[in-house]
């Protein structure tokens, strides 16, 4: 099976990301007549693009004014590969650092540099953006990515282009479907005679035509009654493809860009997230105790108050543990990644990783809750199975919302609760729910005192 590949384009405002995909692909991602007339992505744009070889490539056109960078944030969820946009008669700019940034908080990993509109400038120009691009991406994860010279208007680089995308793809690693069906949703419209479409991109799991999901946070059930992948009509979608969903029995103004689908019943709604941040060197400014911020996940932006947990402020370059409280919920697993951008001026200041996904309020430089955050980080999944089911006291977990915490698959989940029971570490009910032994110990010691 040839595995699903997106790449998202980034860079500073006029360098050229539109009319590269254009080039690239004969589709003009620009759709809105403000950005016609004003010559400047503002929303996000969709192509595609059938490589040599039958490699279907999904592309994802951002805007680069700094006025939508959140609109970039919502794009960058889920690609594969980056190709970062310099115009080759300006150079780096603000927003090329800026999108940059963003790409290494997300954990994008490949990528390609096109140094577009060459055809503006001499050779002697040329040589010198290159090396300010050398020293600009060094350290980064784009410094030993290839770098074309590029023209929309005269085609120049255009076949290079293709075969240097279709030689990255080979090296990329399969993604992980994953064990839940997300869609983070970027587009919501209507079709007459077909009702609400929305787009995104399966960030995990697999949905079929007529599976029942759900749109989170507001819990909104709906049934899937058409997939579309890069215009073909499908019956099933995976992670990793841009992906259009025609919902039955919903109206449009029931669900808005941030919005996730999902498999039904699978995620749990919460204003609070334990995360470990990590501030950019970059950062302006160091970061206090219930800093307000601007917090990015999928393709929601919400307003969120940053509780540091194990310091009294955190410096730029410095990473801890922290406690994000969000003014409305939102819904996340283990290990998705989020950036932060300051709440004003607004400008991406850091990120990170999601540590647990339905935590309780946590009291500041308390050991124990340091204590959990370290557990719930281990790579080791007793660990953390065991860490919950303590947080989770004497009501203790379902299987199904240990799947959910973990975002482990069944099998493993299955396997390691056996392993578990068989040492005696955890004692199951009715099969399907699970306590820690060290509580149930705990409480016979307690009714032993109370009497004797």
């Amino acid at each position: 099976m040839i595995k699903p590949v997106i790449l998202g384009t980034a860079g500073h405002i006029d360098h050229g990301k539109t009319a590269f995909v254009k080039a690239l692909t004969g589709i003009d991602t620009d759709r809105l007549k403000e950005e016609k007339e004003r010559g400047i992505t503002i929303e996000l744009g969709f192509a595609y693009l059938q490589l040599p070889g039958g490699q279907m490539l999904g592309i994802v056109d951002v805007p680069g004014h700094e006025k939508f960078v959140k609109h970039m944030l919502a794009g960058a969820t889920g690609i594969d590969l980056v190709a970062l946009i310099i115009a080759a008669d300006e150079g780096v700019m603000p927003q090329t650092r800026e999108h940059l940034e963003i790409c290494q908080l997300l954990k994008i990993k490949q990528g390609l540099v096109v140094l577009t509109k060459a055809d503006l400038v001499d050779p002697d120009w040329l040589a010198l953006v290159k090396e300010d691009v050398a020293k600009f991406l060094a350290g980064t994860f784009l410094e030993k990515s290839p770098v074309v010279e590029f023209s929309a208007l005269t085609g120049q680089g255009l076949p290079t282009v293709v075969q240097t995308i279709a030689a990255l793809i080979k090296d990329l690693p399969s993604r992980e479907i994953g064990h839940f069906f997300r869609l983070p949703i970027d587009r919501v419209f209507s079709m007459k005679g077909f009702g609400t479409v929305i787009t995104g991109t399966c960030v995990s799991g697999e949905i079929r035509m007529g599976d029942e999901i759900t749109i989170y946070p507001h819990k909104i059930e709906s049934r899937i009654r058409g997939i579309q992948v890069h215009n073909r009509e499908v019956n099933e979608v995976r992670a990793g493809l841009r992906t259009a969903i025609n919902l039955q029995g919903l109206e449009k103004a029931q669900v808005e860009r941030g919005d996730i689908a999902a498999a039904k019943g699978s995620l749990h709604p919460t204003r609070i997230l334990d995360a470990v941040l990590e501030l950019l060197p970059s950062a302006p400014h160091k970061i206090k105790n219930r800093t307000k911020t601007r917090f990015h996940t999928g393709t929601s932006e919400i307003m969120a108050n940053v509780v540091l947990l194990d310091c009294e402020e955190l410096l730029p370059g410095q990473r801890g543990f922290v406690q994000i409280r969000l003014e409305r919920p939102t819904v996340a697993i283990v290990h998705d990644r989020y950036v932060l951008r300051s709440y004003s001026p607004v400008r991406t200041i850091g990120g990170g990783e999601i540590i647990n996904a339905l935590p309780q309020r946590k009291k500041r430089f308390s050991a124990a809750a340091l204590q959990e955050l370290r557990l719930l980080s281990d790579p080791q999944l007793e660990q953390r199975v065991e860490q919950h089911l303590r947080l989770s006291r004497y009501q203790g977990l379902e299987k199904q919302l240990l799947l959910f915490l973990t975002d482990a698959g069944r099998q493993e989940l299955d396997k390691t609760l056996q392993t578990l029971l068989a040492r005696k570490r955890i004692i199951a009910f009715d099969k399907e729910v699970f306590v820690h032994a060290e509580l149930l110990a705990a409480l016979q010691e307690t009714c032993r005192a109370i009497l004797t």
